[in-house]
């Protein structure tokens, strides 16, 4: 059974926004996870998530395969900056970029991610954001919804986790989609954080 300490430390990816880790530290600072937000780690110096992780004291880097030297010393620096900072838990919160294999293996079944979409539908290489949305529409499938999944390495292909669904409306646009979409992301990773650490989700078993 996966365990975890009394109150896990969650380290963050993102390329953007980080809309997801908001949420997810605004739940922890609520106590409605047992948890707290050490590191965030972006690809991005510049990006949104990085300053506000810093107005927020959590400490953050940008570590790209420009600032490391290539891929590979990338994959190295990101596999030891988590280790470092004693991350139980990777959350992946709009990191748009493939994590390489280091920090899969020293990671291995701690990191996950979401997916805007019910997979194995809508996902792979270059599905994100509002091509997702664009591609429900297109289909017209009457549902869509949010996947939580462990990263492995290929691209939203990992053990799904938790699963939601969330209904496309008449004369929805990838717009409306998706901010209904997103709302419930940030509530369902809340929601499953709280079952992995309660012990009901055990990701060693999935």
């Amino acid at each position: 059974m996966a365990r975890f300490p009394a109150r896990p430390s969650l380290a963050f990816l993102a390329s953007h926004n980080g809309t997801n880790m908001r949420a997810i530290v605004a739940a922890c600072k609520q106590a409605q996870i047992r948890a707290q937000a050490v590191l965030l780690i972006s690809n991005n110096g510049d990006s949104a998530a990085m300053a506000w992780a810093k107005a927020n004291k959590i400490p953050a880097s940008h570590i790209s395969a420009t600032t490391a030297g290539s891929d590979a010393e990338a994959d190295a620096t990101i596999a030891s900056t988590l280790s470092m900072a004693g991350a139980d838990l990777v959350i992946l919160a709009g990191y748009m970029r493939k994590l390489g294999p280091e920090t899969l293996g020293v990671f291995k079944r701690r990191i996950l991610n979401v997916h805007p979409a019910l997979l194995p539908k809508f996902g792979g290489q270059g599905m994100y954001g509002k091509r997702v949305h664009e591609a429900v529409l297109a289909s017209g499938d009457k549902e869509t919804g949010v996947t939580i999944h462990l990263v492995d390495d290929v691209y939203d292909h990992g053990p799904i986790v938790a699963q939601d669904r969330v209904p496309v409306q008449p004369g929805d646009t990838p717009e409306t989609l998706a901010a209904r979409v997103q709302a419930r992301e940030q509530t369902l990773y809340v929601e499953t954080l709280k079952r992995i650490f309660t012990g009901e989700i055990d990701l060693d078993k999935i």
